[in-house]
């Protein structure tokens, strides 16, 4: 076997154990501080996005009514 040979299959281990420990830690249980900001940027937008569609309904009203 080569040297060559080696270094390629000690390359592609180590690229497997990452990739499987890489696995493991995705599968965590509790959301890390990144993921609780998207959650609480994701309610911020629907709340606005709510917020906009009333008002959206209130103006077409004010439109229909004169």
């Amino acid at each position: 076997m080569t040297i060559k040979t080696r270094v390629l299959r000690i390359l592609g281990l180590a690229m497997v154990v990452m990739l499987m420990l890489g696995g493991l830690m995705a599968c965590q249980d509790e959301a890390g501080p990144a993921e609780e900001a998207g959650k609480n940027i994701d309610e911020a937008m629907e709340d606005v996005g709510d917020e906009v569609e009333e008002m959206g309904e209130s103006i077409q009203d004010a439109a229909e009514d004169n």
